[in-house]
């Protein structure tokens, strides 16, 4: 059973940064494409970033583009979302993913594992 387990969550003031980690229980850490998704309270989960499985090729939301980045150390098992320049619009429970493909996109039903997401908050 794949476990993802994110951290890195917390309160920032609007503008500030945090970064996310995912860290994966697998042995074979460096097959399957990775992502970030989130959920803010009474909306649907939203797609926020995506990684291959080299960490060559990455894909964004429009609206984290050029504030967001995501990246990968498959050596240590881990997926991270740099964030900055965040908004209080973006406060949101963040989620990590995992497809069993080389490479997915932003529909979440490409995905196969979550993770049980961490809380970030934006005060403005």
């Amino acid at each position: 059973q794949v476990q993802l387990v994110e951290s890195g969550g917390g309160l920032v003031q609007a503008g500030g940064s945090l970064t996310l980690a995912c860290k994966y229980s697998r042995h074979n850490f460096d097959n399957y494409a990775r992502a970030w998704f989130r959920q803010a309270p009474g909306k649907e989960r939203e797609f926020v970033a995506a990684i291959n499985w080299s960490g060559e090729l990455t894909h964004y939301a429009d609206s984290v583009k050029d504030r967001f980045t995501i990246f990968r150390v498959n050596k240590n098992g881990t997926t991270y979302l740099q964030m900055n320049s965040l908004k209080s619009s973006e406060t949101a429970v963040y989620y990590c993913a995992e497809a069993l493909r080389g490479f997915a996109g932003p529909d979440p039903r490409d995905y196969d594992y979550w993770g049980q997401g961490t809380q970030v908050t934006v005060s403005s």
